[in-house]
């Protein structure tokens, strides 16, 4: 509505004047209220479209652990899945009886996950597992699987190279009721004592991930038992390229957080003290496709204690629609 007034020597306006001068001051508080309005309802489905991940190694059941054994941090490691509100949670060293525990304890959630030994998870026998938590109200399962990090991804029980342990990577493929989008988790735990199979781990899922998530959305998560200056981290994010494949370089959650990164640069404590430099624990996004808002290592003790000797890592991340 343009409404050119021009007032020469004259301390009153006329009233056509003032008639124009105060529609003109309805339709910009009208267009002003009606701008924030869409910018709060775009805040709103931003928020309401963000995905919390968490990885989380939560400690296998060691009776030898004494006051940090884990009938003594279940009730703690169900409240901090609670408490903050994540959509997602990739565990690891989970054994059957704990996913159990924490089944109970998270009414809100469904899993999937076998155990590292022979793909069950009817006793403690099958081995730790690599299981994932999600929402029930926000996600229906589609399909799920494991494969092994081995020579023989599909050999059950299976372990290579110089893994002390057979070792896992679980997935779920999830459809998200907000935004009917698709979205792959994976989880995974790298071995601990071979240099080699943690390499040639790395290698395998970034040949196997794209391979099963296609052209979807995917998040991985893991403790990788590798920190960001090693050979793994290096195939992983892409630095090396694996033997003679395209490179795919998964993005790591921590360098591509919008806000900056809450908590320490570990992720490793050993129910004693966080050590400084122990980063190997990660939260990786496929490269070019979804964002992280901010992500967060949760250092909290309770009574002293830590609920695990690895720290929580949360990212909340938007993914990119299909």
């Amino acid at each position: 509505m343009a409404c050119p007034v021009t007032v020469r020597n004259s301390r009153l306006l006329s009233r056509a004047a003032l008639a124009c001068l105060c529609a003109a001051s309805v339709l910009f508080s009208s267009t002003t209220a009606t701008s924030a309005g869409e910018q709060q309802s775009a805040t709103a489905e931003s928020e309401d479209a963000a995905v919390r991940v968490m990885t989380f190694n939560i400690r296998y059941n060691n009776r030898r652990d004494g006051e940090n054994a884990w009938p003594n941090r279940k009730d703690i490691v169900a409240g901090i899945i609670r408490d903050n509100k994540t959509d997602i949670d990739g565990l690891q060293e989970a054994l059957p009886e704990q996913v159990r525990d924490l089944e109970t304890r998270l009414d809100e959630f469904a899993w999937y996950g076998v155990g590292r030994n022979d793909a069950k998870v009817e006793n403690n026998n099958s081995g730790e597992t690599c299981s994932i938590f999600y929402r029930k109200d926000r996600f229906e399962r589609l399909d799920a699987g494991t494969f092994w990090l081995a020579q023989d991804p599909n050999k059950v029980g299976n372990k290579s190279w110089d893994a002390a342990l057979p070792r896992i990577c679980s997935w779920v493929k999830l459809q998200d009721a907000r935004s009917g989008g698709i979205v792959f988790a994976f989880n995974t735990h790298f071995d601990h004592v071979g240099e080699e199979a943690r390499q040639e781990s790395a290698k395998l899922l970034v040949r196997e991930i794209p391979r099963i998530a296609g052209e979807h959305a995917f998040v991985l998560t893991g403790d990788f038992n590798a920190d960001p200056n090693s050979e793994p981290y290096a195939v992983l994010s892409g630095k090396k390229q694996a033997d003679d494949e395209e490179p795919t370089a998964f993005r790591d959650a921590v360098k591509i957080s919008e806000q900056t990164p809450n908590g320490p640069d570990s992720t490793w404590n050993g129910f004693r003290e966080v050590v400084p430099g122990r980063r190997i624990d990660y939260v990786f996004l496929p490269s070019g496709r979804g964002s992280v808002r901010s992500l967060a290592t949760l250092d909290q003790t309770y009574e002293g204690r830590f609920p695990s000797d690895h720290l929580p890592v949360i990212a909340e991340v938007m993914f990119a629609n299909d």
